[in-house]
């Protein structure tokens, strides 16, 4: 079994879901006893949070590059971001390791193909909405239409991101803001929603919405397992 190093933090919250998650997959497969091989570096979000918010993203990338070069240095067999929205800063992490990086939007790219989706909403913060770096990744690589809600409430998504569930909060008049926006991306043709932030999933459940809702959180995890058992003989 390979090991896999975690790049956390981004928040804890949803931090932690990875951890259960890929833990939860390697015994599914494997069965007794058995649990994931898993080196964990989590940063200071508040650190991650302001550069964001000043836009120095540079900066925010040599700060992950540099916690991915400690994962590097102390064996990991490959490096999951466990964040949607720093996967912009993924040029930067790339270039200092050689260990392989498990792209979040490839992951999820594929579920929603093997589901036969092939026009998808996308919920996730502002950067992750608007810029090129996770959508244009999805069309050009994956030949996915991709939707995204009107401005306003795409500063609601991003709001509630960072006020609530990065804190742990998961309010229901949220939830129905949510399941409108939701609805409204359904209307204009989306066969499904991708949860493209990691924290979305503590609000969202299958049952919230009209369509299919695939949660980058557990996708991304449940991958990084079955890569990390990919070479043992009959169990992956």
């Amino acid at each position: 079994m390979k090991t896999i190093g975690l790049l956390g933090g981004m928040s804890w919250e949803s931090t932690t879901l990875y951890y259960q998650t890929i833990n939860k997959t390697v015994n599914e497969r494997l069965g007794g006893l058995h649990s994931a091989r898993i080196i964990l570096y989590s940063v200071d979000f508040h650190d991650v949070e302001a550069l964001q918010r000043a836009g120095q993203w540079e900066e925010a990338g040599r700060l992950l590059a540099n916690a991915a070069k400690r994962l590097e240095a102390a064996s990991a067999d490959c490096l999951v971001i466990c964040t949607n929205t720093m996967h912009c800063v993924a040029t930067y992490i790339v270039s200092e390791v050689g260990i392989p990086l498990l792209h979040i939007a490839d992951a999820t790219a594929q579920a929603v193909k093997q589901a036969g989706v092939t026009t998808v909403g996308l919920l996730g913060t502002r950067f992750t909405m608007e810029q090129d770096f996770y959508r244009g990744r999805l069309e050009r690589e994956h030949g996915l239409a991709v939707l995204t809600p009107r401005e306003s409430d795409r500063e609601i998504i991003h709001t509630v991101i960072y006020d609530e569930l990065c804190q742990g909060k998961a309010l229901d008049a949220s939830r129905e803001q949510y399941r409108r926006i939701i609805n409204e991306l359904a209307r204009q043709g989306a066969q499904g929603v991708i949860l493209g932030c990691t924290e979305i999933s503590l609000l969202m459940k299958p049952e919230d919405s009209s369509v299919a809702l695939f949660d980058t959180t557990t996708i991304h995890a449940r991958s990084a397992a079955l890569w990390a058992l990919a070479d043992l003989n009959g169990n992956a």
